[in-house]
């Protein structure tokens, strides 16, 4: 199987991306695992696939795939890539571009500075909805880990977050608490692990551990989840400037049964084909 591909990147969050519409694309685990690898395949974070919407209303179908082959539900930045992926390969040329994902719809809007906003929906908190098994929502969490008492937000933004504070971003431990905190059973389906460190009333820095894929450079539901976190508990109000390790973001959040707006850019790296 020969597939020509993207490769792209979202502030240092990087992508492969395949239009499974002008040619077919049926990919195992297997062969998305060596896709992702940087030493054996092209290397990426995630798998990003444009398909034909099977819905009426809707331009698109938004696929994202994780380095270690598993599918899920949102990635934020990937989205903008997307946005600017169907518009250079003239796959559309709207301004506003609506997809459908795994966790629901996403609107893209391709601004005139060649920057994407996204409308990442409306935030979930609920546990069953994040989701993590606690009993009832709640603003701050504290959960026992080898021993320590580690507090920390949770919200799904099409995906599960939980964002913790932290004094220094350089020292965070990122890829062992991170780690751990991914894939305990308190979140059942797994969970992206933010390591937030406040700034200013608009500004943050944070580090992200993105489930199924490890420390990324930039992870924009991620800087979503950490912003309206620190909304929600009286830490920065909105907009919020995100600095994550590849670059910023800029977080809109106006508050309860609001959408989530998020405005970054898109990068082209180079084109390829690989057989398969």
């Amino acid at each position: 199987m020969k597939i020509h591909f993207t490769k792209m990147h979202g502030l240092g969050n990087d992508f492969i991306v395949i239009d499974a519409i002008n040619q077919t694309v049926k990919l195992t685990p297997n062969q998305l695992q060596l896709l992702s690898d940087r030493h054996f395949g092209v290397g990426c974070d995630q798998i990003l696939l444009v398909e034909k919407p099977r819905r009426p209303n809707v331009d698109f179908r938004y696929r994202i795939f994780n380095a270690d082959g598993s599918e899920v539900g949102q990635c934020g930045n990937g989205a903008r890539c997307f946005a600017a992926f169907v518009r250079d390969k003239q796959l559309s040329d709207q301004n506003k571009i609506r997809v459908e994902t795994q966790s629901g719809l996403l609107i893209l809007k391709i601004n005139e500075n060649d920057t994407v906003t996204v409308n990442m929906g409306i935030p979930k908190f609920e546990p069953n909805q994040v989701p993590l098994l606690a009993e009832s929502r709640k603003t701050s969490y504290t959960l026992e880990v080898d021993g320590k008492q580690v507090e920390f937000g949770a919200v799904s933004v099409g995906n599960p977050h939980i964002v913790l504070r932290v004094n220094d971003i350089d020292n965070a431990p990122v890829n062992t608490l991170g780690a751990t905190l991914e894939q305990h059973p308190f979140f059942p389906q797994r969970a992206n692990i933010g390591f937030m460190k406040i700034n200013t009333p608009q500004s943050m820095q944070l580090r992200v551990f993105e489930r199924g894929t490890g420390e990324t450079l930039a992870c924009g539901s991620g800087a979503c989840a950490a912003a309206v976190s620190g909304i929600q508990q009286q830490l920065v109000k909105t907009p919020v400037t995100v600095q994550l390790p590849g670059g910023s973001l800029t977080i809109e959040w106006q508050g309860e049964n609001e959408p989530v707006m998020m405005t970054g850019t898109a990068t082209t790296v180079f084109e390829g084909t690989i057989i398969l």
